[in-house]
């Protein structure tokens, strides 16, 4: 059983609307593995068939050789699931909501709870409702590593999360590899990805369109450029590998793939008053390449 998740053939329709279309896919155990691709390419239609809280149209979804809609209680015993968005008991205490999930999971490691809890620096005593869109997601985030489940999926896990928080996530996960446990990981962070995940798989259209190392796809890097001029920006878009090119006023914006060279030797001369360099986010980065995901999630 050296598959922590196998995915064949897997389709999911809607009527004539087809949100994922034939994935075939596998994690191997120990593996952090990166589920990517723009706002409504099927990542999340995905995990549901994954978890077996939807049925699939074809195709077969499995957790260690275990069929998630014929064995669900037995694969939902081997993982832990943290959505994009916590909806947890707002009359419950944070302490009240961890213990009554270690219920429902029924396995925790509770000197790694403890510690959990200190590392997101979360108050376990006050209220749910009293807490923000991350002290929430911190709680979902602290039940899922502190069962230690041989699997955790995780759905846009660092969602409200300031920086400081999103280190001790990544440390955290680096933990559980370490402890052998599998991290299925739907993000739109590239940082976190690039610094966490061993391979990657991205979705478009509900279609697989790569798969790989991010060593195998480093043609997805780029490079976000932002300008402002006094006067017209100069022409850019014919320059090798700037692409998603926009001009609104005084204000450039494009992607380079490659090397900046070319592209500040155009700008230089027309003097910007501001000049930034950044890493897109992957949603600007899919757009860009792949295009619209469609409506699908």
């Amino acid at each position: 059983m050296n598959m922590a998740i196998r995915i064949n053939n897997l389709t999911k329709r809607y009527g004539s609307f087809t949100a994922l279309d034939n994935l075939n896919l596998e994690v191997k155990k120990g593996e952090i593995f990166g589920f990517l691709g723009p706002n409504g390419a099927g990542k999340t239609t995905t995990i549901r068939l994954l978890l077996g809280l939807i049925r699939p149209t074809a195709g077969l979804a499995a957790i260690f050789d275990l069929d998630t809609q014929k064995q669900k209680e037995a694969a939902h015993k081997l993982v832990a699931y943290v959505p994009g968005e916590a909806n947890l008991w707002p009359f419950l205490t944070g302490a009240e909501t961890l213990h009554l999930l270690e219920k429902v999971h029924g396995k925790v490691d509770e000197k790694y709870r403890d510690e959990l809890i200190k590392r997101f620096a979360l108050d376990p005593n006050k209220k749910v409702r009293a807490y923000s869109k991350g002290n929430k997601q911190k709680v979902s985030l602290i039940a899922a590593l502190a069962s230690r489940a041989e699997l955790l999926i995780l759905d846009e896990p660092t969602s409200g999360l300031d920086p400081l928080m999103e280190q001790a996530f990544r440390d955290s996960i680096k933990e559980a590899q370490s402890n052998g446990q599998t991290v299925f990981l739907s993000s739109h962070i590239l940082g976190e990805v690039e610094v966490l995940c061993d391979r990657v798989a991205v979705l478009k259209s509900g279609k697989l369109v790569e798969l790989g190392t991010l060593a195998e796809m480093r043609h997805l890097s780029a490079v976000t450029i932002e300008a402002t001029f006094a006067g017209k920006p100069p022409t850019v878009d014919h320059l090798a590998g700037v692409g998603n090119v926009k001009v609104h006023n005084h204000h450039l914006s494009c992607q380079v793939n490659g090397p900046i060279d070319e592209l500040l030797r155009v700008i230089t001369p027309a003097r910007p008053i501001t000049l930034l360099s950044r890493e897109p986010s992957l949603e600007e980065l899919f757009l860009s390449l792949y295009g619209d995901g469609g409506g699908r999630k």
